[in-house]
């Protein structure tokens, strides 16, 4: 008998609740720790690197593998030695790689010191007007 009260007791708990709709909670975002921030955008960028250099690479060897870059090595090299001067100038694998790889360096320093920056300036601002409110609502 006391199984049946329980179960009863359950089911009126849980209808009542489905209608009440969903929990709700507000909160708001009054700082961002910027060493944490630090962390997490060097580690995003550092990745955009990989991918950067490893895309870079498999674009140079495709296009290699079409000649494209022949074509284009020997039409610099014509319009150098047209005007009489000496063709020094050649675009190899390990200059667009590096290239791509100097270039992901740089966005790796420049995205970690903006997003750590901009940590500190969402602070200054969360302290001059209360930060961002979220609402968080669980799924009907």
């Amino acid at each position: 008998m006391r199984v049946t009260e329980a179960v009863r007791a359950a089911r009126t708990s849980a209808g009542s609740a489905a209608t009440r709709g969903p929990r709700r909670a507000r909160l708001s975002v009054k700082r961002i720790d910027p060493w944490s921030v630090m962390k997490f955008a060097f580690a995003v960028s550092f990745v955009l690197l990989v991918v950067i250099v490893v895309a870079t690479s498999v674009l140079y060897l495709a296009l290699d593998a079409m000649g494209v870059f022949n074509s284009l090595n020997t039409t610099l090299a014509d319009l150098f030695n047209a005007n009489g001067g000496e063709s020094g100038f050649r675009i190899s694998a390990s200059a667009v790689i590096g290239t791509s790889a100097i270039l992901g360096a740089i966005n790796v320093v420049l995205f970690t010191a903006l997003m750590t920056l901009g940590a500190f300036i969402y602070n200054v601002c969360a302290d001059l007007v209360g930060g961002i409110e979220i609402t968080l609502a669980e799924r009907d």
